[in-house]
């Protein structure tokens, strides 16, 4: 079995909350029809192998980026232009995706960065407070209520999708704490490499963006199989 078909099922299927505290909705793009028929062309067109693929994993998907073509740090601009895959969504690009794909183009391409690694979330859901993105750790109450399903998420990431588990990418150092605690109590990972979060280093250090993008491929040779 393909690595795209033990991924599929896990995204798709993936259970929305039935409410969150503080107003915060989630959303799947996985069950709407665009974004879902975008990643399913994405999956089998660079997880057509069976073999583990190495988590990078931030903090849950932005309405822009993944929650328009389903694909994690992907914007419809990279989704066509880099990856091959047509679509007619507005041409809009979004910073976190345009840093990822330097790194992507550092490292070969998707087919060559994609054999190896798969661009994942903690949360895999879009979480969204009045219309505008949101992050699991904004709140605590929303961080502890959505907890039981990061935990599920890693569970089923290592157990039925079969990511790599010598190590994982944490891309954010909030992130990074609690990712941490998960695998101390899961015991999932051997390692945790963590890099600052691609949207912050393109609002904030922009100027040094070759030196960053270095930096990620250089971490990211390190823990390739």
């Amino acid at each position: 079995m393909s690595f795209a078909d033990r991924l599929l099922p896990f995204l798709t299927q993936f259970p929305l909350p039935e409410t969150l505290p503080g107003d915060v909705q989630a959303l799947s793009p996985y069950q709407e029809p665009v974004p879902r028929e975008l990643l399913t062309q994405f999956a089998h067109r660079f997880y057509a192998s069976p073999r583990p693929r190495i988590a990078l994993l931030g903090i849950n998907p932005g309405r822009l980026g993944n929650g328009r073509t389903g694909v994690a740090f992907t914007d419809p601009v990279a989704l066509q232009d880099v990856c091959g895959i047509a679509n007619e969504l507005p041409r809009r690009r979004e910073p976190s995706s345009q840093f990822v794909y330097e790194v992507v183009a550092a490292m070969g391409g998707p087919t060559a960065f994609y054999e190896d690694f798969y661009l994942g979330s903690l949360y895999p859901l879009v979480l969204l407070k009045n219309g505008l993105n949101y992050n699991y750790y904004d709140a605590p109450a929303l961080q502890t209520a959505l907890l039981p399903a990061m935990r599920d998420s890693l569970h089923r990431l290592v157990h039925e999708v079969g990511v790599a588990r010598h190590a994982a990418v944490c891309l954010g150092r909030r992130n990074a704490l609690l990712l941490h605690r998960l695998n101390q109590e899961l015991q999932l990972f051997d390692h945790i490499e963590v890099l600052d979060h691609p949207r912050y280093l393109m609002q904030y250090k922009r100027r040094a963006l070759a030196e960053n993008v270095a930096h990620y491929a250089a971490t990211l040779d390190k823990v390739r199989l």
